[in-house]
């Protein structure tokens, strides 16, 4: 029996000794942020390059009255980030979390979610100050991220609860595509469209972020990094992680950039046109089947081979059929087709298009 307590005593004493080990490395852990998170927009002055939505915000964090919002546009343009950073400074830290309500796709929202959940929340009254005495709007808000992935019906259950809870919430909806939104929540709602980021903002905000993490960088890798994201700041900001983890104490190149977005080198496209130009359909599917085996994506090859064919010297004719095809090629991708048969098929209309010439 004593044997048995000892055990016991000791079994009971090893969890608290691990916890104890456990403690400073779960700390370090919980420090170590990613930097599309680290340097998010912390106020609605940060966000940058959309004027029209952050004067609106602005003039409502003065003490003007807010609308509900639709923020739509491409991804990585800032919707998310500007109103979180609206809302951290209407309420502050302490009254933050229960005031904003803040659903993303990947949580549940169905029909019965809106019915219950949002309802809800946006049934509570609030107070009109704040814990540090400072006065705050006296009404919450429901963040709806995503919200193109809605079901139509769910969509349709909160026309009425906008209208009803007007007086003590406003809704901000976050989604990529507004012909997915029902006409009938578009007309309630005052819509913001986010442009993908101009170049030299992208730029400046990069920079920014090399001098704040001290990374060795180039001209041309800065350049690189604004070409592949394609106006997506945060895509841009993921790769210069990427780059600057592969290459620690080194300096970041053009090429690290090109290899961690997957971008297939112009090289390898400028030949595979040279191919489909002047060459013979054998070895034309001996470099796709090279491309295919290389492991680039065929999605990403499609949209290189596109930028290529508008620039070439063909008729508009020609351009068309090409690019018709790819249309076809891309849908039939998406649908889980082979990627080398689909490139193939792309890359012999193109060989038979210039064959014309």
């Amino acid at each position: 029996m004593q044997a048995f307590l000892k055990g016991a005593t000791v079994q009971a004493a090893r969890p608290q000794k691990d916890k104890a080990v456990a403690g400073p490395s779960a700390e370090k852990k919980a420090k170590a942020v990613p930097w599309v998170e680290k340097y998010r927009p912390k106020c609605v002055d940060e966000v940058a390059f959309q004027e029209e939505v952050v004067a609106v915000l602005k003039k409502s964090l003065e003490g003007a009255d807010l609308p509900n919002l639709l923020f739509y546009g491409p991804p990585g343009t800032g919707k998310t980030s500007t109103i979180l950073a609206a809302a951290r400074e209407l309420y502050g830290p302490e009254l933050y979390r229960q005031r904003v309500l803040e659903l993303n796709a990947s949580d549940e929202r169905g029909i019965q979610v809106v019915r219950d959940k949002v309802k809800n929340f946006a049934q509570l009254t609030v107070a009109g100050t704040r814990p540090d005495g400072k006065s705050c709007p006296p009404f919450k808000i429901i963040i709806l991220d995503e919200a193109d992935s809605m079901t139509a019906p769910a969509q349709a259950a909160l026309r009425r609860t906008m209208e009803k809870e007007s007086r003590t919430t406003r809704f901000c909806l976050i989604c990529n595509y507004i012909s997915r939104i029902i006409e009938p929540l578009t007309s309630r709602c005052s819509k913001f469209r986010f442009k993908p980021l101009a170049n030299q903002i992208q730029e400046e905000r990069l920079l920014e972020i090399c001098e704040k993490e001290n990374l060795k960088y180039t001209k041309e890798s800065i350049a690189a990094l604004v070409r592949v994201s394609e106006g997506d700041l945060r895509k841009a900001i993921t790769f210069l992680q990427s780059a600057a983890r592969l290459n620690v104490d080194k300096e970041i190149t053009d090429c690290a950039v090109i290899e961690i977005a997957g971008v297939v080198p112009d090289k390898m496209i400028d030949n595979l046109l040279q191919i489909c130009f002047r060459g013979t359909f054998e070895k034309l599917e001996v470099a796709v089947r090279n491309m295919v085996d290389e492991g680039y994506a065929a999605t990403q090859i499609l949209t290189q081979l596109h930028e290529c064919v508008i620039e070439q010297d063909l008729s508009d004719k020609q351009k068309s059929t090409i690019t018709e095809k790819m249309a076809v090629v891309c849908k039939c991708l998406s649908d889980g087709a082979d990627e080398y048969l689909q490139l193939l098929s792309l890359c012999s209309v193109i060989m038979q298009e210039a064959s014309h010439n």
